[in-house]
């Protein structure tokens, strides 16, 4: 499935002008520069930097690419622009009111107040164990326990280095050294609200106001800051007994956390996405939507993870995986989590309001296998920029996306009376799909009735589906997604949100590719980036609609799509589907990029991409394009570190890929954002030395890579690679720190 430039104009369909930046203001000198040998002529202001494989954006033709790449030199900074510069405005361990700037910072909102001045809310993702424990003394200045408790975990029978430290008695030591280690680490994610301003000069400072605010892991454990919760799935978390765990909190909970992308709303809240909330609390629930026990998910210390935070402090599994609402403005607003719009792994959040007309809020499932949801709330808009309308999301209808490999789609309703119809494995990359098992009562009494027994709940609220036959005697056993799950109407529809993404594979929904962002176009358009059509064990895309620019699957390098509500009508319930970018090698079909993430519309319409390549892949050594087994290799490697992409809508380069900004090692660029003026673009720069932790004493090491012309002509690169990472401050051996920045021209160009 290879996307011409024609086919990306015609799809996106959106008029442009000149690049947003091209009038931007000066900030401290912090410049890494790595220009190409020519400047294009193009409809936007800037030069376009060389990356570590040749482009057809590049200015290199194709005669000249094999002297120009045949080597690369690898920074460990954010590289952009000749002209542009960076200021870092917080990094982690910095004060934010009474609290500190979090870890692994990624999606991030401005609210403007006034002229050059507004909240910054900043999401804190999850700790890298890695740099995370290497640094945590040097950076906070205190000590945590992690030798002591590594020891212990040493000693236990199992051999693994985990322990159920919820059941520990309170007097038991290592208890309290494990409750410490977590406290600190769920401080470092959640949510943290800072007030900015630009100064007369052109840098931006901080201004410390009294909404300035952290939202954390633990908020609400000691301090009394509990989240809210809205929606159906407050019968649940109300329950006083049921099938699972019951942390006899109600409806208050404890803390935010795994926040990875999220949205702005037009009345001025941020919405702020839970995702990878299963390494820290279980996932799986019983069909009454109450939580497995915190033991399923043990706390976790070795030399290179540190998973199962919520463990020791008896966190219930169901109360995280929501999309988190909060005012800036607010300093007394710690978070609503608005259980209509399900519980699974949030990536982003599509904002369409339009008066008259109910909200709409778009989101994907950031896995293998993961969908594409969408709520309609129950009443309608009359003033997009009335704060009242954050009580629409407390009603409303969550629906999953059904794509036709035709270019067709449907929106299916997860409500009880939806009919049971998944898809096949043998349709899905890696041939798996996972079901929700359904009350054991009904599942025993089925078995005794001649089906196949489904497996005990205690082993799992799902279970794995690989052959096409099992899908029948699914669909006999069960007719409705009401029959999977328990309770009153209120609670069952509850329990089904809690376990939106089983109950959407049980309804039939598509399997795809990791859904990262979701951005509503001006004209009420979709754009969905998918960043990877790799599957797991968890599953994996549905093979006839995410295929290569050959038609191969699986197909690694990702996606763009454009989804196009019928009639224009946002609560349709029918769309129509086109792939409008396929990432890699622009020799193979692809357009430069690898994993897409994070996408922003200007002013203009051009689109602004950021990637998200596995820290494992990114500058891995590629010598070979075949594996052992004579199968194309995987070629991630070549495309160097994480990155920052622009792609124009209009004039002569429209439709294709300029990069605009490479980040330091083992980064992940998140989160962009424009100011209202668009002369800053304010940028995460989110676990720098990942997994190689500092650089010690300017280490680095000399790769090969066996890249490609951009007309297909092989031939070998000689790659530098610094190992670690000293940014933000790039002095030898300093700690890698997690860090936003503000990027705008220099005044001197």
């Amino acid at each position: 499935m290879s996307i011409t430039r024609r086919d990306f104009l015609l799809l996106l369909g959106s008029s442009a002008g000149a690049v947003a930046l091209n009038s931007l203001a000066g900030c401290e000198k912090k410049i890494a520069v790595q220009p190409t040998t020519k400047e294009l002529k193009a409809a936007f202001a800037f030069q376009p930097i060389k990356g570590p494989i040749p482009l057809e954006t590049a200015g290199f033709r194709p005669e000249q690419q094999k002297e120009q790449y045949s080597s690369y030199e690898v920074l460990d900074d954010l590289v952009l622009p000749q002209g542009f510069q960076y200021q870092v405005i917080a990094a982690w361990g910095d004060k934010v009111g009474d609290s500190r700037f979090g870890y692994n910072n990624d999606y991030l909102s401005f609210v403007q107040t006034g002229e050059n001045e507004g909240y910054l809310s900043v999401n804190f993702e999850y700790i890298s164990a890695i740099p995370w424990m290497q640094t945590y003394e040097q950076v906070i200045g205190k000590s945590l326990p992690f030798t002591e408790v590594k020891a212990a975990l040493k000693e236990n029978k199992s051999g693994k280095n985990e322990i159920n430290a919820n059941s520990l008695p309170d007097s038991n030591p290592i208890k309290a050294k494990i409750r410490e280690i977590s406290k600190e680490a769920l401080l470092d994610q959640g949510l943290g609200i800072i007030s900015i301003r630009k100064t007369a000069d052109g840098n931006w400072e901080r201004t410390n106001s009294k909404a300035d605010r952290r939202i954390s892991g633990i908020s609400g454990l000691e301090d009394g800051r509990y989240l809210k919760a809205t929606g159906p799935a407050v019968a649940v978390f109300r329950k006083k007994q049921g099938l699972g765990y019951i942390d006899k909190l109600g409806d208050r909970i404890i803390g935010s956390y795994g926040n990875c992308a999220g949205g702005t709303t037009p009345w001025g809240t941020v919405l702020s996405a839970e995702e990878n909330f299963q390494a820290q609390v279980p996932e799986p629930v019983y069909a009454d939507g109450t939580s497995f026990d915190p033991s399923k998910r043990p706390f976790a210390l070795g030399d290179e993870e540190l998973f199962g935070q919520g463990n020791v402090f008896g966190l219930a599994g169901n109360k995280y995986g929501w999309i988190v609402e909060v005012d800036p403005a607010n300093p007394n607003d710690y978070g609503t989590k608005h259980t209509w719009l399900g519980r699974y792994h949030h990536e982003a959040v599509g904002v369409r309001v339009e008066a008259g007309k109910p909200l709409a809020f778009y989101s994907g499932c950031d896995r293998r296998g993961g969908h594409i949801y969408k709520f309609v709330s129950r009443d309608k808009v009359n003033d997009p920029k009335d704060k009242a309308n954050s009580r629409l999301l407390s009603q409303g209808m969550l629906y999953v996306a059904k794509f036709n490999p035709n270019g067709t789609g449907r929106w299916i309703p997860l409500q009880a009376d939806t009919p049971i119809n998944p898809d096949l494995p043998s349709t899905i990359a890696g041939n798996v799909i996972r079901l929700p098992k359904g009350p054991a009562k009904e599942a025993q009494q089925k078995g005794r009735q001649g089906f196949q027994p489904l497996p005990k709940r205690a082993e799992g609220g799902d279970f794995e589906v690989t052959k096409d036959e099992e899908i029948g005697q699914y669909k006999q056993r069960f007719k409705k997604l009401g029959d999977l799950y328990i309770g009153n109407p209120e609670e069952k529809q509850g329990a089904i949100l809690i376990d939106a993404h089983y109950a959407a594979n049980a309804a039939g929904a598509t399997c795809t590719a990791r859904p990262e962002d979701t951005e509503i176009a001006p004209n009420g358009d979709l754009y969905i980036s998918f960043t990877s059509g790799s599957p797991d064990d968890e599953g994996g895309p549905d093979i006839r609609v995410f295929k290569g620019p050959k038609d191969e699957t699986p197909y690694e390098y990702g996606w763009g799509m454009r989804l196009t509500e019928e009639g224009n009508n946002l609560g349709a319930t029918t769309f129509r589907w086109q792939m409008v970018a396929t990432g890699g090698e622009p020799s193979s079909g692809g357009m430069g990029f690898a994993n897409p993430d994070n996408l922003l519309l200007d002013n203009n319409g051009n689109v602004w991409m950021v990637t998200d390549m596995s820290t494992s892949k990114m500058n891995k050594s590629v010598k070979s394009r075949t594996n052992d087994q004579g199968k194309p290799a995987n070629l991630s490697g070549l495309f160097g570190n994480n990155a920052l992409w622009y792609i124009p809508t209009s004039g002569e380069n429209a439709g294709k890929a300029f990069l605009f900004a490479i980040g330091p090692m083992e980064c992940e660029t998140t989160g962009p954002c424009f100011a209202l003026d668009q002369q800053t673009m304010f940028l995460s720069i989110q676990h720098p030395g990942e997994a190689s932790g500092t650089r010690k004493n300017q280490a680095s090491e000399n790769r090969e890579f066996l890249i490609s012309t951009t007309t297909g002509e092989e031939f070998l690169q000689s790659r530098q690679i610094p190992i670690g990472s000293n940014w933000p401050s790039k002095n030898p051996d300093a700690p890698p720190k997690p860090a936003v920045v503000a990027i705008s021209k220099s005044s001197s160009s």
